[in-house]
């Protein structure tokens, strides 16, 4: 496949990578003077942990990234910026040393000790925390600190620039904001020169250009100091334009909840003599109940958690699509995500290239190593046992499944030894999930009206089977005792939910046929024999 093919495949892809990837070579036309790099930008707030919403915010601005590069062939850079210099407003209660978090409130986060003792500052550890987290998922990404732009005088420029449309940005700014709130209001943040607390204060330029300026300090002195090289900071929505103008930000994406923020430091941006960069307004994450995620009540799913009960390449799939469509994040998602991200998988090698560009399954492959999909080492295009049927059988196994019995009762069903790195994964996964969600909820009913003579009927069927009935003959036993009219079942589904609530303990259950072959025929007549006795 040619350059050329791909690149003119991509700007016919209804992807919403390529969708995004378009709109942003249509403004860039050429791409960027002297063959520079188009800059993608994150952002990152580092008063807490990286979270699932840092995954998905890097994850998908690299979806659109490389959508980008297979469409234009032009290089591009991926800056993920943290707002170091941001004051700490509140002491987050999962932190050890509260009182010392407690005397520094206010202060950049660059400047206050580490609680953990191990950086030299709060911000340092946070963001080496950001680092590990995206090395650990192989982010292909260049780190900026906002300390190191405000303190090194990288920024000073854009400062001046700043002081010198201060009224300009007032005039944008102090229609949205409240009477008391507006009272107090300046662009700028001035650092107190004797707390070192970030001040919200009403500010005077004294002078753009030198970077001067003049406000009131906590004690009631009049400062005049200058607002350069980490003296001051700017407020939320004018740092982030002034950024987007100072680095020549091309692409940044971000939350609902920026909805107005964007508005905001699209309009400074504009005052500054730049644009607001292209990208998308993504949807937030929604709990099981459809209530919006919240650090604070715990009622979200945490990367750790998802990746205890399944992938990292099912977590990336659930996050691809529809982006401006809110997802809900629980548990109960993992499985469906898992076995739709291998159906995909397998899918891709036989798709041409415009349907692969439609595939998850292509962006996560080309998203990072730790997604790398039909590539990634050691792992085969299709799974020999889906990730439901394991949650089935390890269901059954009950509270005492381990990974290694369970490995033999998938060896025993393939008639291999279980060696594929993602089958191995998947059945440590597998025996997670059932310990936390499954095992605790089922409870198996006794059989009720014909059903009883509908599972004496399929024992009998399953004790004249030959030794090496595949999941096919077992599946045509299953269904010829479902369709008879001895049996009276209105409906196959009501044969199989019989099925599934006498022998499985739950409502919905797997393919029969395949899980009487993995499970085993005479393991299943005792189960069968077990839901007679009730």
């Amino acid at each position: 496949m040619t350059d050329t093919t791909l690149s003119e495949t991509a700007r016919n892809s209804k992807a919403w990578p390529f969708q995004e990837a378009q709109r942003l070579a249509k403004r860039l036309r050429n791409g960027k003077p002297n063959g520079e790099p188009v800059l993608f930008e994150t952002g990152y707030g580092p008063s807490g942990l990286p979270h699932i919403g840092t995954f998905q915010e890097v994850l998908r601005t690299t979806f659109v990234r490389r959508a980008y590069e297979a469409l234009t062939g032009q290089a591009t850079r991926l800056v993920a910026f943290s707002d170091d210099m941001d004051g700490l407003r509140k002491v987050p209660d999962n932190l050890p040393n509260q009182a010392m978090l407690t005397e520094n409130l206010g202060k950049p986060l660059s400047r206050i000790p580490d609680p953990f003792e191990k950086y030299e500052s709060f911000a340092h550890h946070n963001n080496a925390m950001l680092r590990e987290f995206l090395d650990r998922f192989g982010f292909d990404y260049e780190f900026v600190a906002a300390s190191d732009r405000y303190n090194s005088g990288t920024f000073d420029d854009a400062l001046k620039n700043v002081l010198a449309h201060n009224q300009d940005i007032l005039d944008i700014m102090l229609p949205t904001l409240r009477a008391e709130r507006a009272a107090t209001y300046s662009p700028i943040m001035p650092i107190s020169p004797t707390t070192g607390v970030v001040l919200q204060v009403p500010v005077e330029v004294v002078d753009a250009s030198a970077g001067l300026i003049r406000f009131t300090d906590e004690d009631g002195s009049v400062i005049e100091q200058s607002a350069l090289g980490g003296q001051a900071k700017l407020q939320w929505k004018v740092d982030f334009a002034m950024r987007w103008v100072a680095q020549g930000v091309d692409y940044e994406m971000y939350g609902k909840d920026l909805t107005d923020t964007g508005v905001q430091s699209g309009k400074i941006a504009r005052v500054l003599g730049g644009n607001k960069p292209e990208g998308l307004i993504y949807e937030l994450f929604l709990d099981e109940n459809g209530e919006k995620i919240s650090k604070s009540k715990g009622n979200g799913l945490t990367i750790e958690q998802w990746l205890e009960y399944g992938t990292d390449e099912s977590l990336g799939f659930y996050i691809f699509p529809n982006p401006k469509s809110a997802k809900q994040l629980h548990a109960g998602v993992i499985p469906k995500a898992i076995d739709d991200y291998w159906s995909f998988r397998q899918r891709l090698a036989e798709q041409p290239l415009d349907k692969q560009m439609g595939n998850p399954v292509w962006h996560l492959a080309r998203a990072n190593e730790s997604l790398a999909g039909p590539d990634a080492p050691g792992a085969g295009d299709t799974l020999s046992v889906p990730y439901s049927l394991l949650l089935n059988l390890v269901s059954v196994l009950g509270l005492e499944a381990t990974p290694e019995n369970l490995s033999e009762y998938v060896a025993s069903y393939t008639g291999t030894p279980v060696e594929d790195p993602a089958l191995i994964r998947l059945i440590e996964c597998a025996v997670n999930y059932n310990r936390d969600f499954v095992a605790p909820t089922l409870a198996k009913r006794a059989p009720q009206g014909t059903e009883v003579a509908a599972l004496t009927a399929l024992d009998a069927r399953l004790a004249a089977a030959p030794a090496d009935a595949d999941s096919e003959v077992l599946q045509t036993m299953v269904y010829e005792i479902g369709k008879s009219e001895e049996y009276g079942f209105e409906n196959l589904r009501d044969w199989f939910r019989a099925l599934y609530e006498t022998l499985l303990g739950s409502e919905q259950g797997p393919r029969m046929g395949s899980f009487i072959a993995l499970y085993g025929v005479e393991p299943t007549r005792k189960l069968i024999a077990e839901a007679l006795a009730r």
